[in-house]
């Protein structure tokens, strides 16, 4: 079961993985505003692109993209999933009692102090 994750994480990797993890995660999230803030004009620009017109908000919208996925391309390289880009919600795979458990982090805590079951995802979070 353990074999589906490229790296077992302690508590004290996962917080100290955090360091580096957050400006990624503020990567991520600039990322999505910026997708976000493009989204009035996709319309049009959907429609220039039928025409083959193309426009500057396509590339925009196509850089944002790639640097969303860059981001998060970049945490998964480190074994961390992540669950959820909105907030910021990333999973460390770990072992809790033998078992395989994820630790469970968001952006706006100070470190990882909540796992869960592999199958119950965040509303399952108990402290750790």
């Amino acid at each position: 079961m353990t074999d589906q994750f490229s790296h077992l994480f302690t508590l004290d990797e996962a917080n100290s993985l955090l360091k580096e993890i957050r400006p990624i995660v503020g990567e991520m999230f600039a990322a999505r505003e910026e997708i976000l803030s493009l989204r009035p004009s996709l319309e049009g620009m959907l429609e220039k692109m039928l025409g083959n017109g193309g426009s500057r908000q396509a590339g925009d919208l196509l850089e944002a993209f790639d640097r969303l996925r860059q981001a998060v391309g970049k945490i998964q390289a480190k074994g961390v999933l992540v669950k959820d880009i909105q907030s910021g919600l990333l999973d460390f795979p770990s072992l809790r009692e033998g078992r395989p458990v994820f630790l469970c982090w968001q952006y706006d805590e100070p470190g990882v102090g909540f796992w869960h079951e592999l199958d119950s995802g965040f509303t399952g979070r108990q402290p750790i």
